[in-house]
């Protein structure tokens, strides 16, 4: 699945002192947590920090180093996890996992399957399932997020889709999204397993229902997931003359500041009907856009940009008919 877009409440520029503060906590937790008799105590410590964390703006989106940025992410996951054990409940830290699974998996897990698999398939398919098992982990905290105002909504999800879907509203429309785009790309992953199959009216539902509360959440965010949805086979719902509507509108929403659309077509309905040339020129277009134009989608541009570049090198294991007149015709990267 293409890189979810990071939700834009949390992309400003950071404040250094409560950075100073936040990393503070975090190296003096252990201690301060030792020392605590009282239960209660302890929780309103942990829920402060955890507070800081989750609320505080996220200076991951704007980064041009992605490879820091990789680096860093499974420390900061880890953390909230342990934070999580002594404040279960706590909104922010399961929106954040959530969204920062699904990130990972897909930023960098899955995307390195695709990039080895020609040369180790079974390297690449030992990372896929480790994507999978990373995009179910992140689906899980998404559902117990929604799940405290919705007791019992996961069942509800995936034996009444729809009317379970209408029962979450437009504020909790983050969870839903980053919920419906791990449990997608869980499916996206897992074809050949019918107990994740089974899920794929639960994740279209959420999609719709966010759709129809705002269309316009996170510049589009919703229709590009729609396009990975209508690239499914016709007898699973798919459409490829869908997929394109919402691709159309995903770019008029971000106003073409995103890469993602581009990238998300091209590697499902331009592959799946065979388009060479739409597969070529989407990739292009991806490449061109700039880095700098939407600070806040910097590190997603310069990954998407990354994933763009290995998909052409890739473009002759994707097309089963040669392209003898213009044979590795890849697009020169615009910068």
């Amino acid at each position: 699945m293409h890189v979810p877009p990071r939700h834009d409440d949390a992309l400003d520029l950071p404040n250094p002192r409560s950075v100073s503060r936040t990393l503070l906590a975090l190296l003096i937790l252990p201690a301060i947590l030792a020392g605590l008799s009282s239960c209660s105590v302890k929780k309103v410590a942990v829920n402060s920090v955890a507070n800081s964390l989750t609320s505080g703006p996220d200076v991951f989106g704007t980064d041009e180093d992605p490879q820091l940025v990789r680096e860093a992410i499974p420390f900061g996951l880890k953390t909230m996890e342990s934070l999580l054990q002594t404040v279960p409940r706590h909104r922010g830290l399961l929106l954040s996992l959530c969204r920062g699974f699904t990130q990972y998996a897909a930023a960098f897990v899955q995307a390195d399957a695709d990039a080895v698999e020609a040369a180790d398939y079974a390297r690449a398919s030992a990372m896929r399932e480790r994507a999978l098992k990373l995009f179910l982990r992140a689906r899980n905290y998404g559902l117990r997020g929604l799940e405290l105002d919705h007791r019992g909504v996961t069942k509800r999800l995936q034996t009444l889709p729809d009317s379970a879907a209408r029962e979450i509203r437009r504020k909790e429309l983050p969870m839903l999204y980053w919920t419906a785009a791990a449990w997608g790309s869980a499916i996206n992953l897992g074809k050949d397993r019918a107990d994740l199959l089974a899920d794929l009216g639960a994740v279209r539902a959420l999609m719709e229902r966010g759709l129809k509360l705002d269309e316009t959440f996170d510049g589009g965010a919703f229709h590009e997931a729609m396009i990975i949805l209508e690239a499914l086979p016709k007898d699973l719902g798919g459409s490829p003359e869908r997929a394109r509507e919402h691709f159309r509108r995903a770019v008029e929403l971000s106003k073409g500041t995103k890469a993602s659309p581009y990238l998300t077509l091209a590697q499902t309905v331009s592959v799946m009907t065979q388009n060479r040339r739409e597969f070529r020129e989407l990739l292009a277009q991806a490449l061109s856009v700039d880095p700098d134009r939407d600070p806040n989608q910097r590190l997603a541009t310069l990954v998407l940009q990354q994933q763009a570049r290995e998909l052409l090198k890739r473009e002759d294991d994707l097309f089963i008919e040669s392209d003898d007149a213009n044979p590795r015709n890849i697009p020169k990267d615009p910068r």
